[in-house]
């Protein structure tokens, strides 16, 4: 039986070249795009990913490759799993990564069992769910690809491990942290060993309409970035103001309601101050936001749950790594002390700035994804 491939496409160049790439490798290729929301529903009106119209390129992008294309329909799971989880962060002072959920509950999970039961399906295969990422001979009845700058590498031992693409502006390794062995063994990043340009080159050789499409760096369903007003919106309810205080408890003024702050945040404060405050800490219960100096941000310590050992098992005692408290922040050297399974404490050499809950902390040995989880 030839190679079959699922291939998410959110309708931009990345995932289309993805596409490109696995079918000339051999693959049977479908794409597949994961119906999120309704424009109207979140208030979208421009192009982002997964919105109706990048539906229309996706498709567009499949019928110029000459591949399958299916549709599926994933506004309920999305609902739950991902935006769901970012109103409640938020609502109980904390600020999460909801592209790290969407890649653990949609992505890599949803997707694969919807299209390993259909596809595989198709074509006679005869795969239960739990068993649907195992190797049949030297590839998985079924792989799953998508336009992630990541690397999966097998090791001598049998292991899979996450590595950095070689592109370090456009590395995604830290939002896949949360992947499993068995996810790892079946799925295809053929975009890591590429840089941004050249994928656009690749697109626009092949004559693709997402060649030039804009990049957004807004979180999908939030375009323009105000998650205050989209909670709002999304959850009818009116967030009560409250109080600003110091450290030591003086009141500064009144705040907006707490989902409109997260730490380290400077501007929008509606303060009229000496010198500049910063938010250092929410207080759900007594519904208080916490101001001081920049200098106060900088912390050494943090306990991470829900932690993920990826290219490594975990290790029987204390560690040396480096770690990435968000993605758009510089690895710091750090030590790794496992409190269990699935939680750990990291002290960091010199203090880092704005230690955030709800954000994900990455564990690096190198170029390789040792592991990361929640801070709590």
């Amino acid at each position: 039986m030839k190679k079959q491939a699922l291939v998410g496409m959110s309708g931009g160049v990345d995932s289309s070249v993805a596409a490109f790439l696995v079918r000339e490798a051999g693959y049977d290729v479908t794409g597949a795009t994961m119906r999120l929301f309704d424009n109207e529903t979140i208030g979208i009106t421009d192009k982002t990913c997964c919105s109706l119209s990048s539906i229309e390129d996706a498709c567009a992008v499949a019928n110029r490759l000459g591949i399958g294309y299916v549709v599926y329909d994933m506004r309920e799971d999305f609902r739950h799993e991902v935006i769901d989880r970012f109103v409640s962060a938020y609502e109980h002072g904390a600020t999460p990564n909801p592209c790290v959920a969407c890649n653990k509950y949609l992505k890599f999970d949803r997707l694969y069992e919807l299209s390993a039961r259909d596809l595989l399906a198709d074509s006679g295969e005869t795969v239960l769910p739990e068993t649907a990422g195992e190797a049949d001979g030297d590839f998985p009845p079924l792989s799953i690809a998508t336009g992630h700058y990541a690397v999966i590498e097998k090791s001598g031992s049998g292991r899979f491990m996450l590595r950095k693409g070689i592109d370090p502006g456009k590395d995604q390794s830290y939002f896949l942290y949360d992947l499993t062995q068995e996810q790892l063994s079946r799925t295809l990043f053929p975009l890591g060993g590429l840089t941004k340009p050249e994928v656009r080159e690749i697109a626009e050789s092949q004559g693709l309409v997402t060649a030039k499409k804009r990049e957004s760096q807004d979180i999908c369903f939030v375009p323009g970035g105000d998650y205050a007003s989209f909670i709002c919106g999304y959850t009818g309810h009116d967030y009560p103001p409250g109080i600003f205080v110091s450290r030591d408890g003086t009141v500064m003024g009144t705040h907006k309601g707490i989902i409109n702050y997260t730490i380290g945040q400077r501007k929008g404060l509606g303060l009229a101050l000496k010198k500049p405050a910063y938010v250092l800490s929410i207080d759900t219960d007594q519904n208080r936001v916490i101001l001081g100096d920049n200098e106060d941000l900088f912390t050494r310590e943090l306990t991470a749950e829900s932690f993920n050992w990826v290219s490594t098992e975990m290790p029987q005692s204390d560690m040396r790594a480096s770690a990435r408290i968000r993605y758009r922040h510089h690895e710091s050297p750090a030590t790794i002390i496992p409190l269990s399974e699935t939680s750990v404490r990291i002290i960091f050499d010199e203090p880092q700035r704005a230690i955030t809950r709800g954000q994900s902390v990455v564990v690096y040995d190198g170029d390789y994804v040792l592991g990361g989880g929640i801070i709590i």
